[in-house]
């Protein structure tokens, strides 16, 4: 009877491949089966390692697999792709995961709980909703210059811009039409605040009741947006390797860590605007997480 050590799966939209490796790395089971099948199959199988991508759906399949028992390890899809041989398809790439795998010095991603998905979840919708909101502004202002409105820079004085041109009866220069189109977006761009506001909210309040966010909260800088990111992103940081989550990896042709250090702490702060840039401009309804956490 065949005793897989490491079983190596190829997680797909319908189907999945799966390669079984034994104690010393020989390739003893192929298997391509339906999604919904992979559980019943690893149900049957005794406790052994589990490889996967970090991929979409990689998590809530690694919950169920360690459910039952498996070892569960999880890995970014750029460091399986050197171990990829001859052509790349869907068998290949499962044994390509499972040999990854076995590297001792492989990287592995920590598998990411319901919660931590749900607030990445909430982060992304965000994003989608600040990207909305720019471009409906950067809309609102190619209108306006069009007709020779020059709006400053900034969302509150775009918000009184619009305040006195359409709201107040001074005789605007805006066409009944363009007008009434204007007001339109507008009501989409407040709708949009709205949103991000009451997702900011929620961060808030996460940040209070949860202590690893919390903690977080406590270093300058840092947010409610930045601390619940970062807690859903990285989770128990004592399980996972930090220089390989934060991206500070050394990469074959660079001198030393100190070389690097600007170039992260460049991204680092790149990164912390990106999440609360929005939140700067007092005009735009949206409280800033630190002010409310105060």
């Amino acid at each position: 009877m065949m005793t897989i050590a490491m079983l190596g799966i190829d997680l797909g939209k319908n189907r999945c491949s799966l390669v079984g490796l034994d104690e010393p790395g020989w390739v003893v089971l192929r298997r391509r089966m339906r999604r919904e099948m992979v559980l019943a199959f690893g149900a049957k199988m005794p406790p052994c390692v589990v490889a996967l991508e970090a991929n979409c759906s990689a998590h809530h399949m690694g919950r169920a697999l360690a459910a039952q028992g498996h070892a569960v390890r999880l890995m970014s899809p750029k460091y399986v792709r050197p171990y990829v041989k001859a052509q790349k398809n869907d068998g290949c790439d499962a044994e390509a995961i499972a040999e990854a795998a076995l590297r001792p010095t492989m990287r592995f991603v920590t598998l990411k709980s319901e919660p931590q998905l749900n607030v990445q979840t909430l982060h992304r919708v965000r994003d989608q909703l600040v990207g909305e909101r720019t471009a409906l502004m950067n809309q609102i202002r190619a209108i306006l210059l069009e007709r020779g409105h020059v709006v400053a820079q900034g969302c509150a004085k775009l918000t009184v811009f619009l305040a006195s041109l359409l709201d107040a009866d001074s005789g605007s220069s805006l066409t009944p039409r363009m007008g009434a189109l204007v007001a339109e977006v507008r009501e989409r761009w407040h709708l949009l605040n709205q949103r991000s506001a009451a997702l900011d909210a929620e961060f808030a309040k996460q940040a209070r009741t949860d202590e690893q966010a919390r903690r977080l909260t406590t270093i300058p800088g840092i947010g409610a947006p930045n601390a619940t990111a970062l807690v859903a992103a990285i989770g128990d940081v004592a399980r996972s390797r930090p220089r390989a989550r934060s991206g500070s990896v050394v990469r074959p042709g660079t001198a030393s860590d100190d070389d690097r250090r600007p170039v992260q702490a460049r991204r680092h702060h790149q990164a912390r605007q990106q999440v609360s840039a929005q939140d700067a401009d007092p005009g735009c309804a949206i409280r800033n997480a630190d002010t409310a956490a105060e």
